[in-house]
């Protein structure tokens, strides 16, 4: 009985240090970025099983996989679905599949640089997919089109964003 207290007290201990890594990192990023959303950051990566007990090399790569895997939503789920909908500007949805394509190889790129630790072309390559949902939004502006996207680009953001400031943490901490 009392081993499995002693279990379960360093289950939860082991727990509640990972949350408070995940608070502590994403409070300092958002300190150093107003564009980034805390409360997004936070919940993001407290609903990932593989957060518990990472350190912050390991929240980067959980930041990166959850960017990449949203562009990749993106890209092959969300769009095709609203490339049915006659409602939907066309032109300007199949130049968001262009641009989350471009997102895609560049996370794959940022992803094999920060497992070599080099945080540099990590950043730049993660810096490149910024500018891939503004893009997309603008080619829904400029044909005065109502972008069904808006959701997803922003949450694609938000992930982007999140990844950039982890990596930041790490090479100012390297």
């Amino acid at each position: 009985m009392r081993s499995l207290f002693l279990v379960t007290l360093l289950v939860l201990f082991h727990s509640t240090m990972g949350d408070d890594l995940i608070q502590q990192t994403c409070k300092k990023a958002a300190a150093g970025d107003k564009n980034l959303n805390y409360n997004f950051c936070v919940s993001t990566l407290e609903a990932s099983p593989k957060s518990r007990g990472a350190n912050l090399a390991g929240l980067v790569s959980i930041a990166l996989d959850l960017t990449t895997a949203k562009a990749i939503s993106i890209k092959s789920t969300t769009i095709p679905k609203f490339l049915k909908d006659p409602k939907v500007d066309k032109p300007a949805l199949q130049d968001c599949a262009e641009f989350y394509s471009d997102a895609i190889d560049d996370l794959q790129e940022a992803t094999n640089a920060f497992k070599s630790e080099d945080y540099d072309t990590a950043l730049t390559r993660l810096s490149a997919t910024l500018d891939d949902p503004d893009n997309c939004e603008t080619g829904f502006q400029e044909r005065k089109a109502v972008s069904p996207l808006k959701k997803e680009d922003a949450d694609f953001t938000q992930l982007n964003i999140i990844s950039l400031a982890f990596i930041n943490q790490i090479r100012g901490a390297a």
